[in-house]
């Protein structure tokens, strides 16, 4: 039987239970089929969404505009420069502002506080493209493309990510892994740990769905039997540029190489929320190999390009998966 999440809004994962996320992956399933066979599911015709970006992104911005056009809903686009969101008029009017304009607001940006005001003030279900804490909408994808990777679907799979594992990325797939049973290792070094508190509800959790949360600051023992090595770039969006020296020095050792993924099962995949600083074919890339000499840094291009990097149908599951959110909170 369906679950019903008419009205909810989309902000972290530790708001859903695991049979609302197990809903909302079956959901994408059949998205994806539609979307794959040309199968026309125009299902929210007359409906509008909103999209507030603070933080630019090509992988959100496009996963909800065509999501968002797919069900037969008007969307509308407002960059940092397109609102006065938070410069002349506050997050609390905007919201009640939007609200009565559109079904479904989308935030990406900063701070968390920010996606939860809107979605207590707007009345219309808001969904997180992105804080600093929390990507819950990428978390989806990267489930789904677990469960499309592995015969036995999510069956308890020794998850490793390797990096900073503070970010908002690092966070979530912690709690996704703890409320659907996977074996999360966070492997970083000590002082980049998520927050204690954080780490403490996912074990709580963990214990609940058969899975384990763990870190380590040791590469090798961390890849060693691994289903999946996920990695994330080492710098996120809105830290100083000065900090890249310093992140340089911190994690290198946390490179994925194709050493570290032989060290993995045979089957195992590379996933990566991208971008990726894998080659020096970006502006930034190329900026750091001339101040560092480091020309491949989280993941190097071996493996992203290799026949286990599973990075962009993970890319294209945004799609789906977010598909998958707006349809089950405005249907």
């Amino acid at each position: 039987m369906a679950l019903n999440l008419r009205g909810r809004s989309f902000l972290k994962l530790l708001d859903f239970t695991p049979e609302e996320i197990r809903y909302l992956l079956d959901l994408s399933k059949e998205f994806k089929k539609m979307k794959l066979s040309g199968t026309p599911h125009r299902y929210l015709e007359g409906k509008n969404i909103v999209l507030l970006f603070e933080k630019t992104s090509t992988r959100t911005r496009c996963s909800f505009e065509v999501a968002g056009m797919d069900l037969g809903c008007g969307v509308t686009y407002l960059d940092p420069g397109s609102s006065q969101m938070g410069k002349k008029e506050s997050i609390e009017d905007t919201a009640r502002v939007l609200g009565r304009m559109y079904d479904g607001i989308e935030y990406r940006g900063f701070s968390q506080q920010i996606v939860e005001e809107i979605a207590e003030k707007s009345g219309v279900p808001v969904w997180n493209g992105l804080t600093d804490d929390f990507h819950p909408t990428q978390m989806l994808a990267d489930v789904l493309t677990i469960e499309e990777n592995f015969p036995t679907g999510l069956n308890h799979q020794k998850f490793v990510f390797m990096g900073d594992a503070r970010n908002n990325v690092a966070n979530s797939l912690m709690v996704v892994s703890a409320k659907l049973g996977l074996h999360f290792v966070g492997c970083c070094p000590k002082d980049l740990k998520p927050k204690a508190e954080l780490i403490e509800t996912c074990k709580e959790l963990a214990a609940q769905s058969g899975g384990s949360i763990n870190f380590t600051e040791n590469p090798n023992e961390a890849a060693k039997d691994a289903d999946v090595i996920y990695t994330d770039i080492w710098v996120s969006m809105g830290e100083p540029d000065d900090i890249w020296e310093k992140r340089i020095k911190e994690l290198e050792p946390y490179r994925v190489t194709k050493e570290l993924m032989a060290k993995a099962n045979k089957e195992a995949i590379f996933m990566h929320c991208l971008p990726s600083f894998h080659d020096t074919q970006t502006a930034v890339g190329a900026d750091i190999a001339k101040k560092f000499g480091v020309t491949e840094m989280e993941v190097e291009d071996a493996v992203f390009e290799s026949d286990q990097s599973r990075v962009f149908q993970e890319a294209e599951n945004r799609m789906h998966t977010i598909k998958a959110v707006i349809y089950a909170t405005l249907a």
